[in-house]
């Protein structure tokens, strides 16, 4: 039959009080009996921590008006400090930016850049065969009739081609270049290549970028210089204005570099006939900012051409080919200077599609045709002025030379004088005026006047926040053991290996004895309650020790030992006090430092 064992513990007075308690102590204690470090409080951490004014305002010690002023102190402070760190903040998202003009060296040589030049009359009249006037009535304004002024009846021409026509009947350069030097050496037309443009067959001078002409010197003579005969008398006559009807007389000219195509009805000058126009360039090289500071368009980094039929990305290839698509969109076909190998435009297409379609193109950043500047760009400074030719002696002279009257001379003849100023470019690049180094040094120095912090005390901070929320998080996760209850109060269940090692850590450091004497003493000098009875073999008994609000239940196992009845062996009455039990029997009087100051059954 088992029995039931209740022991009474009384903790010694040392053990129950500790001595010294600080503030914290129990969230230690607590954190050292789960086995990790419990969290600093808000004065320990502000104690030690190196934010200037932290430690006096929120640090341990008695609460008065000194604590006070300092927490409104650096309250002020960190307020100032937040105001102007969001003064920054906006400053450096605003992304300013300012542009530096650096003048590089002299060089020796320079790259002379391309000149494209297009007479502004498109078709010579001579040139115009039957069929081309009658292909042509809606395009130049004249009427669709032979050269007599008759309609032939019943008569059907042949599909036009606009690049035969174009090519035969525009001004042929040879015919209009009286004279050219280039660098004072002689040049002819097969200097130039044949570019068409919005003006027709047009012609570039210098225009492949493998084999760029240099130039050796600046000023006047050391750069291109042509004489030319516009042909004033091939210039159709206005029947009726047309989208394409022109007033002028002279050339269009554009200086480009080699990688840009021409854009001439929008990026060249005039040059008018009886004048001797001086054209002094300046090499420009100019590097944008792309987002968030500018618009540009930073190179892919690709080998393949970013333009198809072209050889780099610039603003008017761009355009050309988004005034292309648009045109093939709605026309179905193409206008001769448009790169491609779609179809070509007829003439009453150009009049009754495309140029309505190039017009309703936008140029600006809300139009379809929008291009962005490329971040790396090359343009030439130009500086233009003129003199009127030919003087006197010099008509009579050209008129006897060309086979013209003097009034031919100067109603056709210009002299166009294309050269450096100097062999010395202008380097402008955009830069950010406030980036990102600016704006940290600017919130450290703030940071560090206000309220003395560095990167490293935010580290501080947060650290500190971190070690608070987890250990939060860590106490909703773990759930505390429900302990055993009993009708006499609280129980705490441990088993008996349990309860012998934590009785063998604690009586090893106080007596020399073990809790092994525990089984010995448990048979000898143990007063009971109640007579005991060998129990069934393997049938386990509880043992219950209650001490000053603490209940200790174990269960020991026959395996171990066999209680039974001592009483009798011993000659002491049932009830009697027991001194044997513990290690600490041995003590002698006076105060206890055990872990058990008295044991009574």
């Amino acid at each position: 039959m088992p029995i039931e064992i209740v022991c009474k513990i009384k903790f010694a007075e040392e053990d129950a009080k500790p001595k010294e308690k600080e503030a914290g102590d129990e969230q230690s204690l607590l954190g050292a009996a789960q086995g990790t470090a419990a969290p600093r409080d808000l004065a320990t951490f502000a104690s030690t921590s190196t934010l200037h004014g932290l430690g006096r305002a929120c640090g341990p010690g008695p609460h008065g008006l000194r604590r006070s002023l300092w927490a409104l102190a650096l309250l002020t402070s960190l307020a100032a400090f937040l105001y102007q760190a969001a003064g920054l903040a906006r400053g450096y998202l605003t992304r300013p930016h300012l542009v530096a003009m650096d003048p590089a060296a002299p060089a020796p040589t320079a790259g002379f850049p391309a000149v494209t030049l297009c007479n502004i009359n498109r078709f010579r009249h001579s040139a115009l065969s039957d069929a081309d006037i009658f292909h042509l009535a809606n395009l130049t304004g004249l009427p669709p009739k032979d050269r007599d002024g008759h309609r032939a009846a019943g008569l059907r021409y042949p599909e036009p081609d606009m690049v035969d026509i174009l090519n035969r009947t525009g001004h042929q350069l040879a015919d209009m270049l009286k004279s050219c030097n280039f660098s004072g050496h002689h040049c002819s037309a097969s200097n130039f290549s044949v570019v068409y443009t919005r003006y027709g067959k047009c012609y570039t001078f210098n225009a492949d970028p493998q084999n760029s002409l240099p130039s050796r010197a600046g000023g006047m003579g050391s750069g291109l210089e042509i004489m030319l005969d516009i042909q004033q008398e091939e210039y159709l006559p206005i029947w009726r204005e047309t989208n394409e009807t022109s007033f002028e007389a002279g050339i269009r000219v554009q200086i480009h570099s080699q990688e840009e195509p021409p854009y001439i009805h929008q990026l060249g000058f005039g040059v008018s006939p009886g004048f001797q126009t001086f054209v002094s360039c300046q090499e420009q090289r100019l590097t944008y900012l792309p987002q968030p500071w500018g618009n540009c368009r930073a190179e892919n980094g690709l080998r393949e051409p970013e333009l198809q039929g072209y050889s780099a990305y610039s603003v008017s290839a761009c355009r050309l080919r988004c005034e292309k698509e648009a045109v093939l969109q709605r026309c179905h076909c193409r206008m001769v200077h448009m790169p491609g190998n779609e179809t070509i435009c007829p003439p009453n297409i150009y009049i009754e599609c495309a140029d309505h379609t190039l017009d309703s193109l936008g140029g600006g950043s809300e139009g379809p045709c929008f291009c962005p500047t490329p971040c790396n760009l090359t343009r030439y400074g130009k500086e233009i002025s003129m003199v009127r030719i030919p003087n006197r002696g010099s008509a009579r002279y050209l008129a006897r030379k060309y086979n013209r009257n003097e009034t031919y001379i100067r109603e056709n003849f210009l002299v166009l004088d294309v050269f450096f100023e100097a062999l010395t470019s202008e380097a402008m690049e955009q830069r950010a005026a406030y980036g990102l180094s600016a704006l940290l040094g600017d919130l450290g120095g703030q940071m560090g006047l206000f309220i003395g912090a560095s990167i490293l005390t935010l580290l501080e901070i947060l650290d500190y926040i971190y070690e608070v929320s987890w250990d939060r998080l860590k106490r909703v996760w773990r759930r505390p053991k429900t302990p055993l209850r009993t009708s006499t109060g609280g129980i705490s269940t441990l088993g008996l290996q349990e309860l012998k090692e934590q009785v063998r850590v604690s009586s090893a450091e106080r007596s020399q004895g073990s809790l092994l004497g525990l089984k010995a003493s448990a048979t000898s000098d143990l007063a009971c309650q109640s007579s005991a009875v060998a129990p069934a073999p393997g049938h386990k008994e509880r043992l219950a020790v209650r001490g000053p609000g603490v209940w200790l239940a174990f269960s020991m196992s026959h395996s171990l030992f066999t209680l039974q009845s001592p009483c009798p062996s011993r000659g002491c009455a049932e009830g009697g006090g027991a001194s044997g039990l513990l290690p600490n029997h041995h003590h002698p009087p006076g105060p206890r430092g055990g872990l058990f100051e008295d044991f009574a059954c």
